[in-house]
């Protein structure tokens, strides 16, 4: 008699809010799926403008991914869909709202990271993205995007010697510049140190044209170009003068002690092993070093091994030293790049187990023979 009580109840319910436009009826393959609406009410037009993108971009993005229907009205953001996605989409809402009063904008990348850290279960990490590492020349605001690149943050500010490996627009370079001049600016430091091995020359740089600057520019210019956005270029050309900036090919690291510098080796899987040790032995009182790379594109010759795969084996755990492998999930760049990444790691991940399996066959063969 309870259960029947409790069913009549819980029918009436439904029957109450379908007459209040609240839950509508959809009929899906002989399937009767409840439609339920909830509201978000927009505080300013700001978080409208941000949340909508351009040409309705974002919410395009949302709707899709969480199968609802986002609706203006009257100052109010309707949610319609099934419960369970609408309940998601106004939980991602209150996030995404207090991103936009915290000042960061949104744009379809941060809205997708988003969804997927929503899907997971993990929206509350959202919160975690806030705050600015350094304010670029043109006002604008450099942050973490993503939980990897706070993490990373987060060793170079508590280790003196950080490794930050990852593929392609993770942020490992333009993060690790912006710490630099974090750093700089607050008179942490007294140098900014940018380095990266010039392996297509051979680190053998007299047969090039020019002076100095001429040979390495070629190489140095992603660096160059973080310098350039976050300082603007005529104090970074004073700095340079100075010597207060100073961007160099590794070879002319040795023999050198680096006291009160910031230090960064850029590309650093094209060093090798003894590159390596000279490059984290030249360490002075005062300073850091952060040491990023691409352990997938290496130009070294096939019988060297890189000296930042060796280094991160060797020094695993050792005090002062921290290491993180960015991912897929970290790429900042058209989101395209994740798919080519995406591609190629499912390419070299099957290439291993063919090998591997040709391997096997070998020891296999061998081991019949002898039979």
């Amino acid at each position: 008699m309870k259960i029947i009580v409790i069913k009549i109840v819980i029918i009436v319910k439904i029957i109450i809010a379908i007459t209040t436009n609240k839950i509508k009826l959809k009929i899906l393959g002989g399937l009767i799926q409840l439609i339920i609406q909830k509201k978000f009410t927009i505080a300013d037009g700001n978080f409208e403008r941000e949340l909508f993108g351009n040409f309705d971009e974002n919410v395009k993005l949302i709707e899709k991914t969480l199968n609802i229907d986002v609706i203006l009205r009257e100052g109010n953001i309707i949610l319609i869909g099934e419960e369970k996605n609408v309940d998601s989409a106004l939980k991602l809402m209150n996030e995404l709202h207090q991103t936009v009063s915290n000042g960061k904008h949104l744009d379809k990348q941060s809205i997708s990271y988003s969804l997927s850290l929503l899907l997971e279960g993990s929206e509350q990490k959202i919160k975690e993205l806030e705050g600015t590492i350094v304010i670029t020349q043109r006002g604008k605001a450099v942050q973490p995007k993503t939980l990897g690149q706070k993490e990373y943050i987060k060793l170079i500010e508590n280790n003196d010697i950080t490794f930050g490996v990852g593929p392609a627009g993770t942020g490992k370079t333009y993060l690790a510049v912006a710490m630099a001049v974090k750093a700089f600016k607050r008179d942490e430091v007294s140098r900014i140190i940018l380095t990266r091995p010039a392996v297509e020359a051979g680190e053998s740089l007299g047969f090039l044209p020019g002076d100095l600057k001429d040979k390495v520019d070629p190489y140095l210019r992603p660096l160059y170009d973080a310098l350039f956005e976050m300082l603007g270029a005529d104090k970074f050309n004073k700095y340079l003068e100075r010597g207060t900036i100073e961007v160099a090919p590794l070879a002319f690291m040795r023999g050198r002690t680096l006291d009160n510098s910031f230090i960064i080796l850029d590309e650093a899987q094209n060093t090798t092993s003894e590159q390596m040790k000279m490059f984290l032995t030249r360490l002075g009182f005062g300073s850091k070093a952060v040491v990023t790379g691409d352990v997938t594109q290496t130009d070294l010759p096939q019988n060297k091994k890189s000296g930042l795969i060796q280094a991160t084996e060797i020094l695993k755990g050792v005090p002062g030293i921290g290491s993180i492998m960015l991912t897929d999930r970290d790429v900042v760049r058209h989101e395209l790049v994740q798919r080519i990444i995406r591609a190629y790691e499912k390419h070299d991940k099957r290439e291993e187990f063919k090998k591997e399996e040709r391997k096997k066959a070998k020891m296999q063969e061998k081991t019949f023979k002898r039979k």
